[in-house]
This record gives structure tokens, C-alpha cells and sequence, in this order.
């Protein structure tokens, strides 16, 4: 059983003016994702500011948006780490926590073999119980799981279902799915590649995109899912200038000012990210006023 299909929101983490976290509005934000039609929500990502959370933080972020959500949708918690023993702390605290999934980015900065990874993501995966999704994002973290690597894990560790795929690299998603024997729940990490990756057998999209527009990033994996492959396709390009404009800048830096511009919350972000360049920012706007959101 899967954890999820069609669009899970990567959520951003409201700060107030203080830099304490915004409850409030991570409140109405949770809500209104549910009933824009989103499909799972994954906290403490990346999108969530997690690398800037302290630990007790990271884990009250993830208390919260599971007792906000109350069994409605999946909540998937990133509880990832570059240390394995700080990852599997991590991971079964979460899972005290409610969770209905973890997951797993790949360790950072220490750029570890594939035969470092498999143990690495078997150590964690093996303290707990919930389902465990790698998270495949090379540009972030310097190091890349090879197909084979994620196969493998998919295979021999029971509690790992799937990956999502940051890497950008078609030719490499394929292949995870032409090795995988149906035992890799395969998620799209990039929001420009929704229907590529359903087309490869992916069942869905963890979405930065889904912030602002939830109810358009779950229609185009649910009209591809009823066979309407060519409205998905229409609606997969019709994104796609303000996908671009989403990612003119480090994530989350743009999505956090897009939410700011909805009234969602305020434009505050934790050092070392910062507020946006006017030029991007405009472009910003105006991308998503094109897109019909603002």
C-alpha cells in the first residue's frame, strides 16, 4: 500500500517577527491545503526550513501539523539527516510523534559511497516502523543514489517504499523504474516534471507548487491518473513559467514571498536565506498573476 498518491505539498514553515514559528497561520495554511484538495503533506522538508530548525522545533513542527490534520490526509515527515545516529533519532521521534511516513534525504556534505548509503538509509529505516521515502536531491546535497542503490533498498528493506526524485535526471528515473519490478513507490521531486515522471510509472509529485496552487497540482496528477493525459499535459505547461519562477531563487526564498504575496503569511525566513531580489520577485508576481493565483 502506498503512502500516497497524486500531489503531496512540501509545506513552508510561517515565521513570526521574532523567527519563532507561526502556529497560527501554520494552522489556517494546513487547512486550506486540505480542502484545496492536497493529497499529503510533507513537513520539515525543505521547503520547510528544516536545516534552520533546532531539534525540538523540528519535532513540535511535526506534533503540530499532525494533530492539525487528524487523520485526514497523510502526514510524511522529513526527519533526514547527514548522521545516521542523528537521523534515526530523529526518525523515531517522529514516529512517536503520528506520522504516517519519513523522509529521508540523502546525507549531506559527508558524500558517502553507495555502499554508505544502503546502510546509512537501512540503519534508519530499521528503527522504525512507518513507511520510509528516500529523497534523491544531488544539487542540495552533493551526492546522487544510483538506481541500483534505490532498488536495492526498495527491495531489501521492507519499510522502504519509494523515492522521490530531485535529481532532474529522466534518463536516471527511468532506469530506477526499469530495474524496479514494481517494488519503488516513484515520486516526481520537481514540479516541471509531473507528467514526465507518471508517464515512468511515478504515483505523484511531492510539490513545492502545491503552496500556492494545491487545487491545479492535484488536478494534473488526478486527470493523468483518469486518463486525460492531454489535459494533464496542457495544464503540466501551463505551470511551467511560474514553476520557473518558483525556483529563480534557492527554494524556498520564492515560494515563501509567493505566500507572502497571498496573504498566507508573513516574508520571513531564517539566516542564511533571505528576502529576494526585486527583479525576481517581479518576475514573480507577475507569473503568478498570469497563472490566475494572484
Amino acid at each position: 500500500m502506498s503512502l500516497f498518491t497524486g500531489a503531496a505539498v512540501a509545506i513552508i514553515t510561517p515565521f513570526l517577527d521574532d523567527l519563532s514559528v507561526d502556529y497560527e497561520r501554520f494552522a489556517q495554511i494546513i487547512e486550506e491545503q486540505i480542502s484545496g484538495g492536497t493529497d499529503a503533506i510533507v513537513v520539515t522538508g525543505t521547503t520547510g526550513e528544516a536545516a534552520t530548525l533546532s531539534q525540538k522545533e523540528h519535532l513540535d513542527v511535526i506534533e503540530f501539523c499532525v494533530k492539525q490534520v487528524a487523520g485526514r490526509i497523510p502526514v510524511i515527515a522529513g526527519s533526514g539527516s547527514n548522521c545516521t545516529s542523528e537521523g534515526i533519532y530523529m526518525s523515531t521521534e517522529a514516529e512517536k510523534r503520528g506520522v504516517d511516513g519519513l523522509l529521508l534525504v540523502t546525507p549531506y556534505y559527508n558524500k558517502c559511497t553507495q555502499k554508505g548509503l544502503y546502510k546509512h538509509f537501512k540503519a534508519i529505516a530499521d528503527s522504525v516502523k512507518v513507511p520510509c521515502i528516500l529523497y534523491n536531491v544531488p544539487s542540495r546535497t552533493g551526492v546522487n543514489i544510483a538506481p541500483e542503490t534505490v532498488v536495492k533498498l526498495c527491495t531489501e528493506v521492507k519499510n522502504i517504499v519509494g523515492v522521490k526524485e530531485a535529481s532532474g535526471n529522466i534518463s536516471q528515473i527511468a532506469k530506477i523504474m526499469s530495474l524496479a519490478n514494481g517494488k519503488v513507490d516513484l515520486y516526481s521531486g520537481n514540479d516541471d516534471q509531473i507528467v514526465p515522471i507518471l508517464s515512468l510509472g511515478g504515483l505523484g509529485v511531492i510539490s513545492v507548487l502545491s503552496n500556492v496552487a494545491p487545487r491545479q497540482t492535484h488536478e494534473i496528477c488526478q486527470s493523468f491518473f483518469d486518463g486525460d493525459v492531454a489535459k494533464a499535459r496542457e495544464m503540466q505547461l501551463k505551470a511551467l513559467p511560474l514553476c520557473d519562477a518558483l525556483f529563480c531563487e534557492v527554494n524556498p526564498i520564492p515560494v515563501k514571498k509567493a505566500m507572502a504575496l497571498l496573504g498566507k503569511c508573513k516574508e520571513i525566513y531564517r539566516a542564511p536565506l533571505c528576502e529576494m531580489e526585486d527583479a525576481h520577485a517581479k518576475l514573480l508576481e507577475k507569473e503568478m498573476k498570469n497563472y490566475g493565483i494572484l
